[in-house]
Formats: structure tokens, sequence, C-alpha cells
């Protein structure tokens, strides 16, 4: 019923408070099949995926599919809304919803609680809220505001200092307050995907390219830190060179994994038929679920979730790069960059091709609030689309 009404066109152009209007116009309705598509992709494979571990921690094998079908129509519930939240009301409040975002990361290492040897959660009655989920977002919209309001002085060719100033500085500011926070949580692969974020929009708004050095420089140094000094990350990459060697402790999860994708083949062993699921494969429903979607469909079926995941990313792609102004194309931009190196990250530990980071693969890993994170920004994209010129 909700995704019929997200279709529904056209829209009575009609204001029902200042700064929430309800706009003319179509969604791009290609880009809402795609997500669509995905989402009940990815909730076949949490139930296929998670019914062993399911079964036998919690006694009922439908326990996360179940749950994750709320989570899903909780998802579009989201998306629709924010798909009729005008564009204009996000960038009003994005500096509101930049400092909140600070607020939380703060927080949880105050009072969050501690979960894989990490402490990035914080509870609110039953709800779990992880803020770094929250920061990539708030990060895309602050830089999108930032450059919006003063992209003549960050691309300034007259005058390298302001330049430098504005087009670099300041804004690896914004984003160093965030990082520094995420630094502290443990949490590598946020610190990569909000860096990239960073990277791509800077380069993205125009400004100097010799100046984006300054930055990638801070990136490096900020990333070798993680791998030389702090044991958690020593651990990983450890495990990561040699994990035969530990088997039985770091290395298991991605032995299995790998065990798990060479048996898939080229058409797998058949949907529903995984045995790494059966508490082989650590997190089965979670950031290992490419690996048993791999055993499963094979490279075939992993072939069709990456097609998928790439013809979304070019679709919001489409929405920024026809976007009516700096803003909207930086945030459609920031949104796809996020979830394409999310995908790209999860992948790359799932098959070893870097560390394990702990990283969720959008619309497939079991969730909660992340899922319905995602779900917001893909009502964001959506919103976007009712004022660019994308052919529906």
């Amino acid at each position: 019923m909700i995704i019929m009404h997200l279709l529904k066109i056209p829209l009575k152009n009609q204001k029902i408070k200042r700064g929430y209007i309800l706009k003319s116009g179509r969604i791009d309705a290609i880009f809402l099949l795609s997500v669509i598509l995905l989402s009940l992709f990815g909730t076949v494979m949490v139930f296929s995926a998670g019914q062993a571990y399911a079964y036998a921690r919690y006694g009922d094998g439908y326990y996360f599919v179940k749950k994750q079908i709320i989570w899903l129509l909780l998802g579009f519930a989201v998306m629709h809304l924010a798909s009729r939240i005008d564009i204009d009301l996000y960038k009003k409040y994005t500096p509101h919803l930049y400092v909140f975002t600070l607020l939380l990361l703060i927080l949880v290492l105050v009072v969050g609680f501690v979960g894989n040897g990490a402490q990035r959660w914080i509870s609110i009655g039953p709800l779990t809220i992880q803020p770094s989920e929250i920061a990539k977002l708030s990060l895309v919209m602050m830089l999108a505001r930032y450059f919006s309001d003063y992209e003549g002085k960050a691309t300034e060719k007259k005058s390298g200092r302001v330049a430098l100033i504005y087009g670099t500085l300041i804004p690896s500011l914004i984003m160093l307050i965030p990082i520094i926070l995420v630094m502290l949580q443990k949490h590598l692969s946020c610190i990569i995907i909000l860096g990239a974020i960073g990277l791509i929009l800077i380069f993205t708004a125009g400004v100097n390219p010799k100046y984006i050095s300054i930055f990638c420089a801070f990136c490096v140094a900020a990333v070798t830190y993680l791998a030389l000094f702090t044991d958690y990350t020593k651990d990983r990459i450890t495990v990561w060179q040699n994990p035969e060697a530990y088997k039985l402790t770091g290395g298991w999860q991605t032995l299995q994994g790998l065990m798990a994708i060479g048996s898939g083949g080229i058409f797998g062993v058949g949907l529903g038929k995984s045995i790494l699921k059966h508490c082989y494969v650590s997190e089965p429903a979670n950031d290992m679920i490419f690996a048993i979607l791999c055993e499963e469909l094979g490279f075939v079926g992993a072939a069709v979730a990456m097609l998928l995941f790439g013809f979304l990313i070019y679709r919001g792609t489409l929405v920024a790069i026809r976007s009516s102004d700096t803003y909207t194309r930086l945030v459609a931009l920031g949104i796809c960059i996020k979830m394409g190196v999310q995908v790209l990250l999860n992948i790359a530990v799932v098959t070893n091709t870097i560390p394990n980071t702990g990283i969720s693969l959008p619309f497939f890993s079991y969730g909660g609030s992340s899922l319905v994170m995602l779900f917001f920004e893909m009502g964001v994209i959506l919103s976007i689309s009712r004022k660019s010129s994308v052919t529906k």
C-alpha cells in the first residue's frame, strides 16, 4: 500500500506547513523499483541464511526474518515520509543534524555498550542505535550544505589562500570531528567510508585537486595509525595475512566464509541448501550473508546482486547529475558513494581481500536501525528526484 502510494502521481501542489510540501511531479520510479527488488532479495537471503542459526540460538528458525520484515515495513514507511519532505527542509536543518550526530557520537563513548570488542551502540528502550550510521548521512548533508553556501570561495581560482581555506581546510575540519570520534569507537570501516565520502564530495564540488592531497595525507595518516598503533586493528591485520594460523580464533569466520563461497561454484547448491550456515559461518544473516548467498546461488546469484547494486547506484547518480542545485546534487551523490563503498567493503571483507572490519551489506544484512536509516536515505534521493529532470 505504501509502495503504491509512493508511485501515485501527479501530486497536488499542496503546502501543509512551512517547509513541508507535497510537491507535484513524479519520484524516480525506476530507482524505487531497484530499492524494492534489492530489499526483497535481501529479505529472502536473511531467511535462508539465518534460519539454522536462529533455530539454534532462539529455538525459532523464523526469528530473524520475522523481525527483518517488521523493520522492512517500517523502512518503507520512513522512505515514504522522507520522499514527501521538501529537500529545502533537509537543507535548512542540516547543521542541526550534524551537531546532533556529534553529540550522539560523544554520548556513545560515555554510556554506549560494548559488542564484539567495540563500544559503538546506544540503547534507547527496546531500540539499539549505532550513531556512526547516522554520521555517514550527516556528513554527506553537512558537506553538501557547506559547498552550497561557499561554493564560490571553495573553488576560487584567483586566490590560492582563499581556495585552500574554504575548499580544503574547513571541509576537512567538518570531516575531522566525526572521524576522530569514530576512531575512538575502533570502527575502521566507518572511518574509510567517511573518508571516501569527504574526498569524493570535495573533488566533485570543484575544489582544486592539489588541495585535496592535504585531506588524502590525513586519511593515510589516520589509517596508518590505526593499523600500526592499536592492538584491535593490528590483531585483525595479523589474522588477515594468515587466517589458517588462527583458524580457531580470529581466522575461523574468514576461512568458513571462503569455503562457503568456493562451495557455490557457478550456480550454487540451491536456495536454502547451504551447509556452512549451520553454525559454521559466524553471523550468517549479518556481516557474512554474502558468503551464504554465494554458496546457495553461486556466481550467478552474486552477480545478480552486484548488478542490482550497480544499477541502483547508477540511477541514484543520475538523479544527482540532473539535480537543480549544488546541495541536492552532492547529497544524492554522497548517499550513492556511501552505499557503493559499503558494498565493496563488505564483499572485500568476506573474500578476505581486506582485513575484517565488521561491516554490513546494505539491504541484505539483518538489522534494525541501520536498515531504517538506509531506507531514509533512499527516501531523500526520491525527494530530490522530484526536482530533477530524470526521465520517468
